[in-house]
C-alpha cells in the first residue's frame, strides 16, 4: 500500500477542482482527502500504486474544463495500513505552498443561462447566477485561499438551498464561491436623482434604453455606459457629454446572428467572440451596416462583443434593439468608477439612469480587445478573461520575484513569481492622478494574492520622468531590490520573443513614441536581439518635431518639418496658410511660429516615430488633422486605404545613416503629395503609403537578418495592428525566405512592455 501527497500547481482554485478530485478518488475507491493549501491544492491519496497512478492520469485528463494545471508534484510513501476510512474535502489552509493563482472571470455558462430562462427554476430571470463553471473570479477576490469568506461574496450569507448545493460535492455549485440565487445574494437597484421603486429594474432599465436615454450599469468587473447603438442622437449625446468626440465605442448585441446583419464575422472571429473569455473582438463593417454611423466615425470597423453576464443576458431579453454601445464609463485616461457612491455622483450629467448593484468590485477589470490580422488574432487590450492567468517563464527563472511596471500611457504590470509571469489587469494613463492611484493599489493586491513577499528585482522604462520610473525607483529602496531601466522598444521585441519562443530574431519596433538611448524618440526601429541585448541597425530617417509632443495631437506640425527639409520654408508657409491653415489651432500665427522653432532649433525633438509618419499622411491627405485618442490619425488613415480598389505604386528609398540603414520618409511624404497633386483617389494613395512604409521597414528588417545571419523577422509596437501593414510586412518577409513572427498571446501595442521588462530584468538577474 502507498501514500501520495500530490501539489498540484496552476488555475485549481475556484473552478470545480476539488469536487471533480473528490468524484475521481471514489471513483477508484482511494482515501484520503483534498484541501486548497494557500495558493495551491494539496491532495492525499492512499491505495494500490498502480490504482493511484491511474487518478493522477485521470486528474489530467479530466480536470475541470476552466482549470489550468502547470504542474504536479508528487511525494511518495510506503505504508502498512490506511490512515483514512473515506476520501474527503478539507477546509482550506491559510498556509502558503506554490504558484497558483484565480484563475479570470468567465461567461455565464449553458448551464446557468437555462436556470435563468427556466419559469419553474428558482434561479429564473435572477442576473447574478453562477457556478464553477461560470461567473467571476479575479475581481471579488480579496485574499487567498479562494474561498467565499475571502470574497465579496462574503457579505451574502448563503440561503438554505444554496448552502445545500455549496456543501455537495455531486452538485456543479459545490464551493462555487459566486453562486446565490434572489433570497440570499446581490440585489439590482434603478437609479435617477433618487431610487426608482420598480419590481424589475433591469427590465426598466432595458425600456428606457429604447426610450433613447443613457444608462451607467454596473457590472462584473466596473461600470459601462449604455445606450441604443441604432440611436444617431443618443450617441451623439453621450459623446458630448462624455468628452470622446470620435473614439470609437464598443457595442454588445444579444448573439452571432444579429451581428451578421451589420458585421462581417469569419470563422475564427465567431469562435473567439463565444468563447468563454468574452472579449470585444474589432470586425470590419458590412455593405449592410446600420448602427449609427457616431459608433465609430470615419473607421471601417467596429468592436463588438456578446453577453458575458447575467445582467446582460437578462437586458437582452427585454430589449428591443440589436446593439448597445457598452463603454467604460470613466474619462479619458482615468480607471473605471466602480463604487455605487461615485456612480450615482461623479457620472451625474453623463447618464441619465443608473442600474447598479450591492455586490462590491474588488479589483477592476476592463473588457480586453481583440483584433485579427488575417488568422492571426492579436490582443489590442488584454484584460478580463484573461487576467491574472500567468505566462511561463519557468525556462528564464525559477526563483526570481521581479517587479515590472511598463511604460507610461496604455500600462499593465507584471509580476514574476518563481516562473510564472502575472500581468495585470489594463491600467490605462499613469499621467492621471487617480490611475496612479489604481497602480499602486492593483500591484499591491496581486503581490498579496500569488504571495510575494520579496522583490529581488524592479523594471521599468528608460524615460526618467514617467511616473511608473519614479514608482520603480520607490518601490527599488523599498525592497533593496536592483533596479533594470529597460528601453522601451527592446520590451516590446522581448515581450514578442517569449510569445513566439524564440531566442535570437531581428525585431521591427514600430510604434508612436518610446525613449532611446539617445534620448530622443525612438518609434521605427530595426533592432537584432540576443540574450537579454539588442542593436539598433536600422530605423526610419530621423525627423525633427517642432513642439517635441504637440506633433503628436496636432501632426500638421510633423508635416510641415518634414516637408521643410526639402522645399524651402517660405514656400512651405504660404502652402500652409493655403491648404492646412485649419489644422493649427491657433491658424497663421501658429504656422510662424513653426516656422521659427525649425529655423532656430528651439523646443525641437528627434523623432523615428512610425506613428508620425503615418499621422504626417493622413494630415497630408486630409483625412485627420488632430489626435483626439492614441492612434487617430493612424486608424482613419488605414479606413481610408481600406476603401481603395486601384493599384498605385510608391517607390522607396533606403539609405545609410550613421552605421544603420534608414527609411527616407521625407521622400515617401514628397511622393505622396506629389500624387495628391496630380489628382490621384485619396483613398489609393493611402494605400500605397502604407505599403511603401511597410515594405521599406520589411527590405531594411532582412538586409540586418542577412547581415547578423538569423532567418527570423518579428513585428511589434502598435503600428501592428494595422491589419494591410502587418500583412504586407509578413508577405514581403516569407517572400524573401524568412519565418515572420507575430505577437498572439500578447500585445503588440505598450500593454505587454510590461512582460518584455519582466523578461529582460530577470536574465539581467
Amino acid at each position: 500500500m502507498y501514500r501520495a501527497h500530490i501539489f498540484v500547481q496552476g488555475i485549481v482554485q475556484g473552478v470545480g477542482f476539488r469536487p471533480t478530485v473528490y468524484r475521481l478518488a471514489n471513483d477508484l475507491e482511494l482515501k484520503g482527502y483534498v484541501r486548497n493549501l494557500g495558493n495551491i491544492v494539496e491532495i492525499v491519496v492512499e491505495g494500490e500504486k498502480e490504482i493511484i497512478r491511474k487518478f493522477i492520469n485521470d486528474l489530467k485528463l479530466k480536470k475541470p474544463p476552466i482549470s489550468k494545471i502547470s504542474n504536479i508534484e508528487v511525494e511518495w510513501d510506503e505504508i502498512n495500513h490506511l490512515s483514512f476510512t473515506n476520501f474527503e474535502i478539507k477546509g482550506s489552509s491559510s498556509e502558503f505552498k506554490g504558484r497558483s493563482v484565480i484563475p479570470a472571470d468567465v461567461a455565464t455558462c449553458e448551464a446557468c443561462l437555462s436556470d435563468m430562462n427556466n419559469p419553474k427554476d428558482r434561479r429564473y430571470l435572477y442576473p447574478f447566477t453562477a457556478c464553477t463553471d461560470c461567473g467571476p473570479r479575479f475581481t471579488v477576490i480579496e485574499e487567498i485561499p479562494y474561498d467565499r469568506e475571502r470574497t465579496s461574496m462574503k457579505e451574502f450569507p448563503l440561503c438554505e438551498e444554496c448552502q445545500r448545493e455549496y456543501n455537495n460535492p455531486s452538485d456543479r455549485r459545490y464551493h462555487a464561491e459566486a453562486t446565490c440565487c434572489p433570497v440570499c445574494g446581490p440585489k439590482l437597484s434603478l437609479y435617477d436623482d433618487r431610487p426608482i421603486l420598480v419590481d424589475d429594474p433591469l427590465k426598466e432599465a432595458a425600456k428606457i434604453l429604447d426610450e433613447g436615454y443613457i444608462v451607467a450599469m454596473k457590472g462584473i468587473g466596473g461600470t459601462h455606459l449604455v445606450c441604443d447603438a441604432t440611436n444617431e442622437e443618443t450617441v451623439k449625446m453621450l459623446r458630448e457629454r462624455l468628452g470622446r468626440p470620435y473614439q470609437p465605442f464598443a457595442c454588445m448585441s444579444p448573439d452571432i446572428e444579429t451581428i451578421k446583419t451589420f458585421a462581417i464575422v469569419s470563422s475564427a472571429e465567431e469562435r473567439v467572440l463565444k468563447s468563454r473569455r468574452r472579449p470585444i473582438v474589432v470586425l470590419k463593417k458590412s455593405d449592410q451596416y446600420y448602427l449609427a454611423p457616431s459608433v465609430a466615425p470615419s473607421l471601417h470597423n467596429i468592436g463588438i462583443m456578446l453577453p458575458y453576464s447575467g445582467i446582460h443576458h437578462m437586458l437582452f431579453k427585454y430589449a428591443e434593439r440589436p446593439a448597445y454601445v457598452m463603454t467604460s464609463a470613466n474619462k479619458p485616461g482615468e480607471p473605471m468608477i466602480i463604487r455605487n457612491k461615485e456612480i450615482l455622483g461623479r457620472l451625474k450629467g453623463i447618464a441619465d439612469y443608473f442600474l447598479i448593484h450591492n455586490r462590491k468590485i474588488v479589483n477592476r477589470c476592463d473588457d480586453s480587445v481583440v483584433r485579427f490580422r488575417g488568422d492571426d488574432m492579436a490582443f489590442i487590450r488584454r484584460s478580463r478573461g484573461y487576467t491574472p492567468e500567468p505566462y511561463d517563464l519557468s525556462n528564464l527563472s525559477s526563483d526570481s520575484n521581479v517587479i515590472a511596471l511598463g511604460p507610461e500611457i496604455d500600462v499593465t504590470f507584471a509580476i514574476l513569481n518563481h516562473g510564472e509571469c502575472y500581468l495585470s489587469q489594463y491600467i490605462g494613463n499613469t499621467t492621471k492622478y487617480d490611475t496612479t492611484r489604481f497602480l499602486e493599489d492593483a500591484l499591491r493586491h496581486l503581490m498579496k494574492i500569488t504571495g510575494i513577499e520579496e522583490v529581488d528585482a524592479v523594471a521599468c522604462d528608460l524615460h526618467p520622468r514617467f511616473f511608473t520610473t519614479k514608482l520603480a525607483e520607490e518601490l527599488s529602496r523599498e525592497y533593496s531590490a536592483r533596479l533594470f531601466k529597460v528601453q522601451h522598444h527592446h520590451a516590446h521585441a522581448a515581450a514578442l520573443a517569449v510569445d513566439s519562443g524564440v531566442d535570437e530574431f531581428v525585431c521591427i519596433a514600430a510604434d508612436g513614441v518610446g525613449y532611446g538611448d539617445d534620448g530622443t524618440a525612438w518609434g521605427g526601429e530595426i533592432l537584432y536581439c540576443f540574450d537579454d541585448q539588442y542593436k539598433r541597425l536600422g530605423s526610419l530617417a530621423p525627423q525633427k518635431m517642432p513642439g517635441g509632443d504637440l506633433c503628436a495631437i496636432y501632426p500638421a506640425r510633423m508635416l510641415f518639418s518634414i516637408l521643410g527639409s526639402y522645399y524651402t520654408l517660405d514656400y512651405l508657409e504660404e502652402l500652409f496658410k493655403d491648404e492646412y491653415k485649419q489644422y493649427f489651432p491657433h491658424g497663421e500665427k501658429e504656422i510662424q511660429l513653426v516656422r521659427r522653432q525649425l529655423e532656430r532649433d528651439i523646443n525641437v525633438g528627434i523623432t523615428t516615430s512610425t506613428g508620425r509618419i503615418l499621422d504626417s499622411i493622413a494630415t497630408a491627405l486630409h483625412i485627420c488633422s488632430k489626435r483626439t485618442y492614441e492612434g487617430e490619425c493612424a486608424m482613419k488613415l488605414e479606413s481610408a486605404a481600406y476603401k481603395s480598389s486601384n493599384y498605385l505604386d510608391i517607390p522607396y528609398r533606403v539609405d545609410k545613416y550613421e552605421g544603420r540603414y534608414v527609411l527616407d520618409t521625407t521622400d515617401l511624404l514628397l511622393k505622396v503629395m506629389e500624387l495628391k497633386n496630380a489628382g490621384e483617389k485619396i483613398v489609393d494613395i493611402a494605400a500605397a503609403a502604407q505599403r511603401s512604409l511597410s515594405r521599406g521597414l520589411a527590405e531594411i528588417a532582412v538586409r540586418v537578418a542577412e547581415d547578423v545571419g538569423t532567418d527570423i523577422i518579428g513585428g511589434s509596437g502598435g503600428v501592428f495592428y494595422n491589419e494591410a501593414i502587418s500583412l504586407t510586412v509578413k508577405d514581403y518577409v516569407e517572400d524573401m525566405g524568412y519565418r515572420f513572427i507575430q505577437h498572439k498571446n500578447s500585445c503588440a501595442g505598450d500593454g505587454s512592455v510590461s512582460l518584455g521588462q519582466a523578461v529582460i530584468a530577470t536574465m539581467r538577474l
